[in-house]
């Protein structure tokens, strides 16, 4: 028996996990493969169903890998893949929509998301993303790193407001969206998609995230990890390619972190006090 996993909201109501699992850079080695398949099936079995991924990812053998390790799985999962900036014209989208399905194997998508944003028109792109859903190959749709002018400028435009989620950079060492992004998102009801919520492993070498893990018998990471799960509307995709780290990664989402902790983590960590640009990776 697990310990059950937080979850976060979608606009309409629908409950995704705050702890998902991230698949950048896997698929990409065929040493890993049967190591990466095995951590993702954990990953499920674990209760850590929300599953994001991407098209730019090893240009499409990340798909190809998660539709292999999802076979026999796929309705117990919430699936994520994103959109490249150049195909997201109206027959762009649905033609790389369409190759996506076929590399994960599966005939939908429960969120698909705008990469980054790039030079076609943003009505355009929800024009073509609308048009997936209505034809049942997309559930919801939303975006990714977009600062708080792209959320607004998405918004306004015709169906834009249909917008599920924005995934972006966000950890403790990158608080910057904490100023305006992150309300502006909570304000809307979109729940904040954190990726590399342990900064893609460049923590500082020495800070109270070591003093709290060594406390508790933890891993900087995992500390680092139930920081980001502390907050309200938001989920983490950590990425994890073997068994014992996607065990880490479930244990961290049943950490608990204290008053005491949080404020040292604030003092050395500071949160933002004016507006900065959205960092992106």
């Amino acid at each position: 028996m697990t310990s059950e996993i937080a979850s976060v909201s979608l606009p309409d109501g629908e409950r995704v996990p705050a702890l998902g699992q991230g698949t950048w850079e896997m698929g990409e080695a065929p040493a890993r493969r049967a190591a990466e398949i095995a951590a993702l099936r954990c990953g499920v079995e674990l209760g850590m169903t929300l599953i994001d991924t991407a098209e730019m990812y090893g240009d499409g053998a990340t798909e190809t890998l998660l539709g292999e390790a999802l076979a026999g799985l796929r309705d117990q999962v919430f699936l994520v893949s994103k959109v490249y900036p150049h195909n997201a014209s109206r027959r762009g989208v649905i033609a790389a929509c369409e190759q996506s399905l076929k590399r994960l194997k599966t005939d939908r998508l429960d969120l698909y998301l705008l990469h980054w944003r790039g030079s076609v028109p943003l009505a355009e792109t929800v024009q073509a993303f609308e048009a997936l859903r209505a034809a049942g190959k997309i559930r919801h749709w939303g975006v990714s790193n977009f600062d708080t002018d792209d959320m607004e400028e998405l918004v306004a435009v015709p169906g834009g407001d249909a917008c599920a989620t924005n995934q972006i950079l966000y950890n403790v060492a990158r608080r910057g969206p904490e100023f305006d992004l992150l309300p502006w998102l909570a304000r809307r009801k979109m729940p904040t998609m954190a990726y590399s919520p342990v900064d893609h492993a460049r923590l500082p070498k020495r800070s109270p995230l070591d003093d709290i893990a060594d406390a508790r018998g933890v891993s900087v990471f995992q500390v680092a990890l139930a920081w980001v799960l502390r907050k309200p509307g938001v989920c983490a995709i950590p990425k994890a390619g073997r068994v014992e780290h996607v065990r880490d990664n479930h244990r961290a989402s049943q950490l608990r972190l204290s008053a005491e902790e949080q404020a040292a983590l604030d003092a050395y960590f500071k949160p933002p006090r004016s507006k900065r640009p959205l960092e992106m990776l």
